[in-house]
């Protein structure tokens, strides 16, 4: 989990934050005229954790009356270990060079 104390994600933003090019308020850059980004950060997050079988959550970073408050908690949880049945195939020369 990474938390952080910052402006938090609005319940309605939650799940939302994960898809292409979404960007919050623009009010969130560090400084005037600073890029806030280009809304795919945690797309792509999110898509290597499915590739996973895992998965990317927000929540709130703190529990009860600042539920809504600042900051936010994102928690990536992914399986351990493969199953036993599942190998890779193994690699094969290249021999074309």
């Amino acid at each position: 989990m990474v938390a952080d104390d910052g402006p938090g994600i609005p319940p309605e933003d939650r799940t939302r934050i994960f898809d292409r090019f979404v960007r919050l308020q623009t009010a969130r850059a560090r400084q005037p005229g600073q890029s806030t980004g280009t809304g795919l950060g945690l797309s792509i997050a999110q898509g290597i954790a499915t590739a996973h079988d895992g998965t990317l959550s927000v929540a709130p970073a703190h529990s009860g009356e600042a539920a809504n408050g600042p900051g936010a908690a994102f928690t990536l949880r992914l399986p351990i270990g493969t199953d036993p049945g599942h190998r890779p195939a193994p690699a094969q020369p290249k021999t074309d060079l």
